[in-house]
């Protein structure tokens, strides 16, 4: 591990203007920012500790929604009964992310931010443009098991690794900031993650210097909150495909439908097509391809990853037909 300087915050001014120098780094839980460090990966020259800002409360609004601060740990925002009875599909997806003990470190806003778990991003010795810009993608030939189908350009075909962000896409959640200036910003989730492009390194759309402050929800949607996520393993595992799912339905007919999906894309993935053609339709298998077809417009595999294009398919159609028969 490189050398660095720390402060610890008082404020969110300090945090901001602390956070504005050049190569330095917010530390919250530090689940996934201290293993980068060791690798060096990352090697920020200054740290900013966020730890004791007052940004560990779940609020309800006035619209009905929630805030959530940007300090909760996820085992927190997991268990508070408010999000487990009204936002069931965030709770479940937070529960089936990392183990216990990094829940109870792991932070919302940390959560957001975590980056890739690309084996060839966390080895220094392989080419990665979103490590090292135009060195070159070696997951493109390389091993690509877990890599994206969607989404994904020629110099990056990593996924976002979050579970969190695939159920806050499905709620359509917004991320509170504040720069030195304390000027605010409230960014919805479908546009905080960024695509790779030609800049796979700039991974959100936050500004250097910008804290996030909360994270706010609207009013829970109707219907069966689902969230299903296939792995290689039980647990401690990151998502091959994953579903979050709200689903309004009665009398054999989807009234409502709300699926963002997780591990086929950099960012989590919602299509609107998709969910317009669920509107109106009963249980069947015809209906489920055609809503797959527009889900994966557009996906391309990579040699080790091609399964996660009939695999997205049969993931969807366990989801609907759970949440339809329900």
């Amino acid at each position: 591990m490189k050398a660095f300087t720390y402060e610890r915050a008082n404020s969110l001014a300090q945090a901001a203007t602390g956070s504005s120098k050049p190569g330095a780094k917010i530390i919250a839980g530090g689940t996934n920012l201290l293993d980068l460090m060791k690798l060096q990966v990352e090697a920020p020259n200054h740290l900013v500790d966020i730890n004791r800002l007052p940004l560990d409360k779940i609020e309800d609004t006035p619209e009905g929604g929630l805030r959530i601060g940007a300090m909760v740990r996820n085992s927190d925002l997991a268990a508070d009964l408010r999000v487990r009875q009204r936002y069931g599909v965030l709770s479940r997806a937070l529960l089936s992310g990392a183990s216990a003990q990094l829940r109870n470190k792991a932070t919302t806003g940390g959560n957001l931010l975590q980056r890739t778990r690309c084996y060839y991003f966390y080895d220094i010795t392989k080419p990665c443009n979103k490590r090292d810009p135009g060195s070159g993608c070696a997951a493109i030939g390389g091993f690509n098991r877990i890599h994206a189908i969607l989404g994904a350009s020629d110099k990056c075909i990593a996924v976002n690794p979050s579970d969190m962000a695939v159920a806050l896409r499905a709620l359509d959640a917004q991320v509170e900031t504040v720069n030195a200036d304390n000027v605010t910003r409230a960014i919805p989730i479908a546009e905080f993650h960024r695509l790779p492009g030609e800049t796979p390194q700039i991974e959100t759309t936050l500004r250097q210097g910008e804290v996030i402050t909360a994270v706010t929800l609207p009013p829970p949607p109707p219907g069966k909150h689902i969230y299903r996520k296939v792995r290689d393993r039980a647990s401690y595992a990151f998502a091959l495909v994953s579903v979050a799912a709200v689903v309004d339905a009665a009398g054999g007919r989807i009234r409502s439908a709300r699926l963002a999906f997780g591990g086929l894309a950099p960012k989590p993935w919602r299509v609107a097509s998709a969910e317009d053609r669920l509107i109106g339709a009963s249980a069947s298998d015809r209906t489920f391809d055609s809503v797959a077809s527009d889900v994966l417009d557009g996906a391309r595999g990579f040699g080790g990853n091609d399964f996660k294009i009939p695999l997205t398919r049969r993931t969807l159609r366990a989801v609907m037909t759970e949440a339809s028969l329900t």
